[in-house]
């Protein structure tokens, strides 16, 4: 079922669904079951689950010289996807890239998609790969999220690259895109962020998640904009318990987010990090509250492979 489907469906409860990391490479699937597992009672009724996309190391060969090698830590997210839609009869949504694919990849990656009958997709840009500064497409890859939108949905159109294709089969997939309520840290304004997500929903987009926030004022005062701009999708907030006093300098600088002053002043004055999880946890259930009673569609956590946290903030909101 689609995610636009769920929320009408609901008939205006707030639902939950969180999002997952596939594991590093050697693991087994049975740790995302073990953290998937708690939330269940909760009735997610889907599960994000992402992508990372392969890094370049260089191995010393002797001589002075170095050999380009491709990493790859965290594959199976279409395997992951195709498992809890197995074992758990919720709809899993794969996060689909730019970076590491070209178009031809894409479309495939769809098609496997599309036999596995998964029904929803987040279309994102992706990040640059450690050894470069800015992302950098494939060859014949797509440079923006709004063009990786187009061509999902030029396939649900039954339009596939190869145009002498006879008698093809549309896709329906429902498109997520990622929005960022105080902005991306490339974009020069929000004003302009919010521009070319207009871009993602015209050519296809039907929902939005957002980066995480821990101040819900600039969640609802970037939904204002984006109604006020024309965008009516809905518009999921993303959610994640602070659970470490190194995510106090850890999450504004590879998030490109703030912290509020009273969240970093109960973190500073905690004497371990268990302390630490519990202020998490209670912040984020007043957030969750609040969005809850202003009667958010879903509420959307990040998990980051352990779900502990949220299962006690679910445990209260729920």
């Amino acid at each position: 079922m689609k995610v636009t489907e769920h929320i009408k469906n609901a008939n205006g409860k707030t639902l939950l669904s969180f999002e997952i990391l596939p594991p590093l490479k050697g693991q087994h699937i049975q740790s995302i079951f073990d953290n998937i597992d708690p939330l269940m009672e909760f009735n997610p009724p889907f599960i994000d689950v992402t992508y990372h996309r392969e890094e370049y190391t260089y191995k010393d060969v002797g001589n002075g010289l170095l050999r380009k090698q491709i990493v790859k830590k965290r594959p199976g997210t279409v395997g992951i996807c195709a498992a809890i839609k197995n074992k758990y009869n919720v709809d899993a949504i794969p996060h689909i890239l730019c970076g590491g694919f070209t178009k031809e990849d894409t479309e495939n990656f769809l098609i496997d998609l599309d036999f596995l009958g998964i029904d929803n997709v987040m279309a994102l840009r992706g990040d640059a790969v450690k050894s470069e500064t800015y992302f950098k497409p494939e060859k014949d890859g797509h440079a923006y999220a709004s063009d990786l939108v187009s061509q999902i949905e030029d396939l649900n159109n039954g339009k596939y690259l190869d145009e002498e294709l006879l008698n093809t089969c549309a896709t329906n997939f429902c498109i997520g895109v990622g929005a960022y309520p105080e902005k991306h840290m490339e974009a020069p304004s929000l004003d302009s962020d919010i521009h070319f997500l207009k871009k993602k929903i015209k050519n296809g987009a039907t929902y939005i998640v957002t980066q995480m926030f821990f101040d819900n004022k600039k969640y609802f005062d970037f939904v204002d904009k984006c109604r006020k701009e024309g965008i009516t999708v809905p518009i999921i907030p993303g959610l994640k318990p602070i659970a470490t006093k190194k995510q106090l300098n850890l999450i504004p600088h590879r998030f490109h987010v703030d912290l509020p002053e009273d969240l970093i002043i109960e973190v500073v004055k905690c004497k371990d990090n268990a302390a630490v999880r519990q202020v998490g946890i209670e912040w984020c259930i007043e957030q969750s509250k609040e969005l809850q009673n202003a009667g958010i569609p879903t509420l959307h956590y990040y998990s980051m492979g352990k779900s502990e946290n949220i299962k006690a903030i679910a445990s209260e909101v729920f």
